[in-house]
């Protein structure tokens, strides 16, 4: 932990926390002391204390903090003082260091202060031998044990958070794009075929080349007002453009006229009572009537297109079928499944849907989803 990154609750904390082991230290102290059979004096605690109060800014300063109360214990101990508190500080120094910084550096400072600690097992006024390697040791190992573990289940829920907010921000991007593509490709595709019709028209019948040249100036505004409704979704800052209405099945009549304009003759049928849908439900069933009748105007060469809407209990059903090439190599529509289709089952699928595409049962090709929709009381 950056000790630049601590923040005022952080260190009232850890000052509560110095003052609750001082007290106890000095309450502590003096009954560890009886207990063993050893008495203490009033040089006993200045140790405790400032072994306690070094703990106030251990979070900002971890390594002074454990070199302080390293001191302090190793010379509490050296000098034959009884276990007592001083060791809670010592181990809250430990696992401060161990939960703070890197493994290595912990690692070493750890280690430095363990073999300081065990000096007072070899040289102390009270030395307790061999037997007290085990016990002083703990007072190291154990903290540290903790506090890595600590460390590590941190950072690894920010890992999670960072990996997180990575998915979220690719899925994000992923949306934008295919809402781009929906709107654009089919922007696009029908002015190409617009602009198609324009130049073979222009020097035999001019007169008639002025429809395609509307239309394609028509569509363009269409697009342009839906791409700029899209991209002001996205920036949620800027207040929605009320010029273009949000893209749903109630824009089908203006994209049958659009796709007309280009050539390609379009009927729809519904089936059911039209009813208001979810905006999620609405934009995806839309766009994969959209979707469906842009690949029309690029692969299906000379057609004819159908859209069934169906309303049913609890679901909204869309197929689009076409008179055109079915999926053939070297037909002129792709034998597998491209930007479009992928986009279209994605939508589809997220809202708990169902996708299917392919060669229409009388030659063409047929898109079909359904999407739920929740039943409203």
């Amino acid at each position: 932990m950056d000790r630049n990154r601590t923040g005022w609750r952080d260190d009232i904390f850890d000052v509560l926390v110095a003052l609750a082991l001082v007290a106890f230290g000095l309450i502590g102290t003096g009954p560890a002391g009886a207990n063993e059979g050893i008495p203490t004096g009033r040089a006993t605690y200045p140790v405790v204390v400032v072994a306690a109060l070094a703990l106030a800014v251990r979070r900002r300063w971890p390594l002074a903090t454990l070199a302080v109360g390293t001191a302090a214990v190793t010379a509490y101990l050296v000098l034959g003082y009884p276990y007592g508190p001083i060791l809670l500080s010592f181990f809250v120094a430990v696992y401060t260091v161990a939960a703070c910084l890197p493994l290595r550096t912990a690692a070493v400072a750890c280690g430095v202060a363990l073999v300081a600690l065990l000096v007072h097992v070899f040289v102390g006024v009270r030395s307790p031998g061999l037997l007290g390697l085990m016990p002083a040791a703990a007072w190291v190992v154990v903290p540290f044990a903790v506090g890595t573990t600590v460390r590590l289940g941190r950072e690894s829920a920010a890992r999670g958070r960072v990996d997180e907010a990575r998915r979220l921000a690719d899925a994000e991007r992923l949306r934008v794009a295919r809402e781009v593509h929906d709107v654009v490709g089919h922007g696009l595709a029908a002015i190409h075929m617009q602009a198609e019709i324009a130049l073979h028209l222009l020097a035999k019948r001019p007169e008639q080349a002025e429809a395609a040249l509307t239309a394609i100036s028509r569509t363009s505004k269409e697009a342009l007002d839906e791409l700029r409704v899209t991209l002001t979704v996205v920036r949620r800052d800027e207040a929605a453009d009320e010029r273009a209405p949000a893209p749903g099945l109630a824009q089908l009549p203006q994209l049958r006229e659009r796709l007309a304009g280009a050539g390609v003759p379009v009927t729809v049928e519904v089936d059911g009572a039209p009813r208001p849908l979810p905006v999620a439900v609405d934009l995806a069933a839309y766009r994969v009537v959209q979707e469906s009748l842009t690949n029309v105007l690029r692969h299906a060469g000379p057609a004819t297109a159908a859209v069934r809407l169906r309303y049913a209990p609890g679901e909204v059903a869309v197929e689009v079928t076409d008179t055109g090439r079915g999926p053939l190599p070297g037909a002129g529509r792709p034998p597998g499944p491209g930007y479009g289709l992928a986009g279209m089952r994605e939508r589809v699928t997220a809202l708990g849907g169902s996708f299917t595409a392919g060669p229409g049962p009388g030659g063409g090709f047929r898109v079909y989803a359904t999407l739920p929709v929740e039943e409203t009381s």
